[in-house]
């Protein structure tokens, strides 16, 4: 690739960043990384009516968390700054005024109820109300007024937008790197409105100025804007720009396969659809998001990836410079991809492997306050026992608590299965045992218990049972030796005592 890769993610800050953003931003970070480009963060704050506040750190804070942070954007590199819209606003009436002057645009004076009317006027016969080149000369715009009409409007501040004119009887050859080619009769395309008489562009115009101006090289969005690739391809070709190569990402389904993946979703599934937790300003209401929830940032972007896109081997576990290297927009679907909570459980899982037992241990005892005066190397070794069982850090105490408490009762079910006539004589031979092995190590005791068991054919299940049932308060946990050796000699004499007598 021999033009200089320049990408942009341009979110609006109207709440959090969902999921399906978070993807995009990742498409956007590893292509310009791929092709040692810049990945651009712009905030498309236009609509100042659904702007929330928060939603802009929220935005880059979690960019920064997922790890793939932005080169250039607000208060960074600021190269082509500002790069808040609206902070640019004095630039966009520039190009509109440029449109209109090559006649590709117009001043548009329709009222909202005349709007309306004509809309409820086609919906009574059945028909969908377009403002294009069919009836634009039969309202109430500069190509149906007079200039001397026009000026006195302008003149006397009445109310306008600028509209761009789709051309009639045309077809566009579009291209787009993951579709394909597109050919669209602009016949069917509306005269959207490019600028408002508040000063402020549409989407649309600044959309297409701020990529141009920011010398953006290719456009990867969501498959929404699709429908919004004729105009801004004309609008390129109307300013006599180059037009940036596209690439429309596709949907994230829902768990289903039908339907775009909403918050909904997650909420009635039990899973986020943030990445970071998010507290709403207005009501309080607090979302959940993946950071909160124990899951990896790595593991979450590693599933993110797999929403679209194949590598195209088996390989599935890639770190981000692995992705960087197999990223290819050609390997993009077009087909919409479907959001598995299980399986970004089994990426966590993995990478919860690959921690160290010290970061998780860290980890573990900020978040349970009755660890804070234990050893964080003797938590350490817990969770190396345990680990392969969890998925998250907030799974860890159910699988260790009797490493730091001693059972205070004892389940009910595995009781009647542990305890049988003799139980308590045996629990009282094995205290013995214990008491006379020196060397209370996990090889010595299991040499000395096994070979006990053994010798006197008492059989296994009558001395592992209940003394797992001791040590645990349950017939589950990692190995009891392991177990035995981590609380120690004292401890394991005690648990044994306490279940002999309960």
């Amino acid at each position: 690739m021999t033009k200089n890769v320049r990408v942009r993610f341009a979110p609006s800050p109207t709440g959090p960043l969902h999921i399906g953003g978070v993807r995009t931003a990742l498409f956007n970070y590893l292509f310009a990384k791929k092709h040692n480009g810049t990945f651009i963060l712009r905030i498309e704050d236009t609509d100042q009516n659904r702007y929330v506040e928060g939603a802009e750190n929220y935005i880059v804070n979690a960019l920064n968390w997922c790890g793939i942070p932005f080169d250039e954007g607000v208060n960074k590199n600021e190269k082509f700054g500002p790069y808040r819209q609206s902070e640019r606003k004095h630039i966009y009436k520039e190009y509109a005024d440029k449109l209109i002057a090559s006649g590709n645009a117009y001043y548009a004076f329709d009222t909202a109820e005349n709007l309306d009317f004509h809309r409820k006027d086609h919906e009574a016969k059945g028909k969908t109300f377009i403002y294009n080149w069919h009836n634009r000369l039969k309202l109430n715009n500069s190509l149906s007024l007079s200039a001397e009409e026009v000026k006195a409007k302008l003149d006397a501040g009445d109310d306008y937008v600028i509209r761009f004119k789709s051309p009639q009887n045309e077809t566009l050859h579009l291209t787009d790197i993951i579709r394909g080619n597109i050919k669209i009769d602009t016949n069917i395309l509306d005269d959207k409105v490019l600028f408002k008489s508040d000063g402020m562009p549409t989407y649309h115009l600044a959309n297409i100025v701020d990529d141009h101006l920011m010398e953006i090289s290719h456009v990867i969005r969501g498959e929404e804007w699709l429908p919004s690739l004729a105009l801004h391809f004309q609008l390129y070709k109307a300013l006599g720009w180059d037009v940036p190569e596209f690439a429309h990402l596709p949907l994230i389904l829902k768990p289903t396969g039908k339907g775009k993946l909403s918050k909904r979703d997650g909420d009635k599934l039990g899973f986020p659809v943030f990445p970071l937790q998010w507290t709403d300003p207005k009501t309080n209401d607090i979302s959940r998001g993946y950071k909160e929830d124990g899951y990896f940032a790595e593991a979450t972007i590693n599933f993110l990836a797999f929403l679209g896109w194949n590598p195209g081997t088996e390989q599935e576990i890639f770190n981000i410079q692995e992705l960087i290297e197999a990223f290819d927009l050609d390997r993009v679907n077009k087909a919409g991809a479907r959001f598995d909570p299980d399986k970004i459980k089994w990426f966590n899982h993995h990478y919860m492997q690959q921690q160290s037992n010290k970061t998780l241990a860290d980890a573990f005892k900020n978040l349970k306050p009755e660890l804070a005066e234990i050893d964080v190397n003797y938590i350490a070794m817990a969770i190396n026992l345990i680990k392969e069982r969890a998925t998250f850090v907030t799974d860890f105490w159910d699988l260790t608590h009797f490493f730091f408490n001693a059972p205070t009762s004892y389940d009910e079910k595995a009781s009647k299965k542990a305890i049988k006539e003799g139980t308590a004589e045996l629990m009282t031979e094995l205290i013995a045992i214990i008491n006379a092995n020196t060397d209370f190590t996990v090889e010595a005791l299991q040499t000395e218990i096994k070979g006990w068991i053994t010798n006197n054919e008492i059989g296994f299940g009558k001395i592992m049972m209940p003394l797992r049932l001791a040590l645990v308060g349950a017939l589950q946990g990692p190995d009891v030796f392991d177990i035995m050796y981590m609380i120690g000699k004292n401890e394991t004499v005690k648990r044994i005592e306490n279940l002999i007598k309960s």
